[in-house]
């Protein structure tokens, strides 16, 4: 199911909003803060690798809040920014190596692991409706950039692991997983407006939120959705629960965080926790390996 994003926050020219920018951390699967034009200018439009990206305002400059995917090499980038007379500019930043650990997950369903000609189609549908969530965007003055986190338990997978499910290489985690039990809650961690909800072959039972400006929240194999498309949703508000639906080795919360169409990780948004995996420059961290039921 989907609605048309009806939640709109106008930013008026000239008029910042002061934000407080996220914990910038410019490796891939990271966010990067890059200063843009004085706060006294009509906020710019800024944009990388084609995507538009967020713009707050923070000490008297606008600021670009970029989420940089896992798949971009280390080195120069650029973002262009558009101007009130839509001249564009770029703007320089670095991005900085980071190793993640590799993860072993064995699955007894081997369909979940090579999927027929059925299942395949299905997934085709999946892409595009989570292809489309993960686009929406709406103008919001001050998109929340501090999270809490959506459920209570131990952080069984971090984000950015290259996982392999019975040794068959995958796509790398997207989010962080959160172990606890089937049925307990799942919260809003910020307010935002439910775009999209589904029950998808990999994902399960899935709740989308949109945050404004781009940044996305993804709630994966719940065994409860308790919202629907268009309702707005308060930090804290129950949207569903805990379970085992879609690709799973046990009861847990998938979470990921989408800004400019690209994963990060969601801890970057979580004051107080330290971001997942290797810090930038380190070596690779030993292998991981879950059992079915784990």
């Amino acid at each position: 199911m989907r609605i048309s994003a009806a939640w709109l926050l106008v930013l008026l020219p000239g008029v910042a909003a002061a934000q407080e920018l996220p914990r910038a951390l410019p490796v891939p699967g990271g966010i990067a803060a890059v200063k843009l034009a004085p706060a006294s200018e009509p906020p710019p439009r800024a944009y990388f690798n084609g995507a538009r990206v967020m713009v707050v305002s923070q000490d008297d400059h606008w600021h670009a809040v970029v989420g940089l995917p896992l798949s971009l090499a280390p080195g120069a980038q650029k973002l262009t920014a558009m101007g009130r007379e839509g001249v564009g500019r770029e703007y320089a930043f670095t991005v900085q190596p980071k190793e993640y650990a590799a993860q072993y997950l064995t699955l007894t369903n081997k369909r979940l692991v090579d999927p027929g000609a059925k299942d395949l189609e299905r997934i085709q549908r999946d892409q595009v409706a989570v292809a489309r969530a993960f686009g929406s965007w709406t103008e919001a003055a001050e998109p929340p950039l501090r999270f809490a986190l959506p459920a209570q338990g131990r952080l069984s997978s971090e984000f950015g692991l290259r996982r392999f499910f019975n040794n068959q290489p995958r796509q790398p985690h997207s989010g962080i997983d959160i172990a606890a039990p089937e049925g307990a809650p799942v919260t809003a961690p910020a307010p935002g407006i439910v775009v999209e909800t589904g029950d998808y072959f990999f994902n399960g039972n899935t709740v989308f939120l949109d945050h404004g400006q781009g940044l996305i929240t993804m709630y994966n194999h719940l065994k409860r959705i308790e919202v629907k498309p268009g309702a707005r949703v308060t930090i804290g508000q129950k949207i569903g629960e805990v379970g085992m639906t879609g690709r799973v080795t046990g009861a847990h919360l998938h979470w990921t965080v989408s800004l400019n169409k690209t994963a990060i990780d969601p801890l970057l948004l979580t004051p107080g926790a330290a971001p997942s995996a290797v810090s930038s420059g380190a070596g690779p961290q030993p292998a991981q390996t879950l059992q079915a039921g784990d």
